[in-house]
């Protein structure tokens, strides 16, 4: 998960992924400057967070938890 400290989206989805035990990688794009490149360059040059990156090297940005479960099912 691509993330900043401040950003309450993924505050609410980090919180939703950790009740519902799915294990995540977190990223934080303000102190990871290649992470805040990646970001931009899945949300056409925007710093939009949360993006979840899945093992498929697919993207998700601020999906809902249902989103993230329903690609993990996949």
């Amino acid at each position: 998960m691509y993330s900043t400290t401040w950003c309450g989206f993924c505050r609410r989805l980090k919180l939703q992924m950790n009740q519902a035990g799915i294990r995540y990688t977190e990223i934080d794009i303000e102190r990871n400057a290649d992470a805040a490149l990646f970001v931009e360059g899945v949300n056409g040059g925007n710093q939009t967070v949360p993006v979840i990156r899945f093992a498929d090297d697919t993207t998700a940005t601020n999906p809902s938890l249902a989103q993230v479960q329903k690609k993990l099912a996949a």
